[in-house]
């Protein structure tokens, strides 16, 4: 009897064993999980994180992996929706297992998705998008990368103020939690310097008429206008003021940093600045390894590379460091272990260096300008914050 009992324990003991493996690794694979809008209003953006994280998935694996293992990603389909976003986390955690979500796209879907992963465990690792929620308030399983809306305009407005010799600023933004970040951003940079917005004027998301919202920014006398714009707002609003006779400077953010603001809007997008961290890469870029990068993503998938590709290759390749740093025992906690100490050094896109620690789970803070010039995004300072 005593025999049986003891049998028992251990087959107890061992099933008990097999049930603390690390969710999402096994001997020869680490599953990673990503959710984008590949459907939705900013398929665009989705469909290319994707690809760029494919890309380094490859590389990586054709390298042999990370100690021994190979790299696995499931992409799924949130159409930039919270409620497909929870659904889409809710596969992945659950039946998927993923060891952790990278790259996932949006504010509000990962603000819905975050509860169903961290009551798995499951990191939320540098997700794609500038809102300050992504690291605050703390929380062991929250790592972003970008520089908030909010300091990027808080450091940008001020700086342009001053090099352009401007005395009124009005701003143009989207009515949700995007574009007040982006406005409020911008308040908090002309109050350090004893300014204030001349002109406030927003729009609901999914508008595509400007044209009051031009004509009172007009009416003010309005000289620089922080837009809190994506892509199609971005171009709506510079196209009508263009064809008033609305010449101020504009300054968008990082949301409007992408390679199809001039791709759509043509010449008329000349002379816009944006915040950046990353840089486009062009398949001309006059950086050799940017070149050879750009042309290399281009022979695989059949078309060309843009900022948010840049994105999605980064975040596997940092994800990829911390892991093989962490050895072959890979598991949540050896990986915030290394995260905790971790230093990212500047890459070939221009990114400014990024350090993590226990208590700090934002990267950098610091973004550059950009201007769009001859139809082309060209940095036009180096980092501040």
């Amino acid at each position: 009897m005593k025999f049986k009992t003891t049998v028992a324990l251990a087959t107890l003991a061992l099933s008990s064993g097999i049930s603390m493996a690390q969710q999402g690794v096994s001997k020869t694979e680490i599953t990673l999980g990503s959710i984008q809008d590949l459907s939705g209003p900013i398929a665009g953006f989705g469909k290319q994180a994707r690809l760029g994280m494919l890309l380094r998935v490859d590389e990586i694996n054709e390298q042999g992996g990370i100690n021994g293992r190979k790299l696995k990603i499931i992409v799924e389909d949130s159409a930039y929706d919270p409620k497909k976003a929870v659904l889409a986390a809710q596969k992945l955690v659950n039946q998927d297992k993923i060891f952790m979500m990278v790259g996932h796209i949006g504010t509000a879907q990962n603000l819905a998705a975050m509860p169903v992963q961290f009551e798995k465990n499951v990191i939320n690792f540098f997700p794609i998008t500038a809102a300050r929620e992504m690291y605050e308030p703390f929380h062991k399983l929250k790592y972003s990368f970008a520089a908030t809306y909010f300091d990027q305009m808080r450091n940008a407005t001020p700086k342009m103020v001053k090099e352009k010799n401007i005395k009124k600023v009005c701003t143009m933004y989207q009515d949700d939690e995007f574009g007040l970040e982006v406005m409020r951003g911008g308040e908090a940079g002309l109050k350090a310097i004893g300014m204030e917005f001349a002109e406030k004027t927003s729009y609901k998301r999914g508008a595509t008429d400007f044209s009051s919202q031009v004509a009172k920014m007009k009416s003010s006398g309005c000289e620089m206008v922080v837009l809190g714009t994506i892509i199609r707002e971005t171009i709506g609003a510079i196209g009508e003021s263009r064809k008033t006779g609305f010449n101020p400077l504009f300054l968008g953010s990082s949301a409007a940093y992408t390679d199809l603001i001039h791709k759509l809007g043509g010449p008329a997008m000349n002379g816009l600045y944006a915040t950046m961290t990353v840089q486009n890469p062009y398949l001309d870029e006059a950086s050799q390894p940017i070149r050879f990068w750009a042309n290399k993503y281009k022979t695989k998938f059949n078309e060309d590379p843009t900022v948010f590709s840049v994105y999605g290759y980064n975040i596997i390749d940092i994800f990829a460091k911390a892991a093989q740093k962490a050895g072959p025992n890979l598991s949540t906690d050896s990986f915030i272990k290394v995260m905790d100490t971790m230093v990212v050094p500047p890459d070939m896109f221009g990114s400014a260096q990024a350090t993590y620690t226990a208590t700090k789970r934002l990267g950098s803070d610091a973004s550059r300008l950009s201007q769009i010039t001859d139809g082309k995004w060209k940095p036009v300072s180096e980092y501040f914050k």
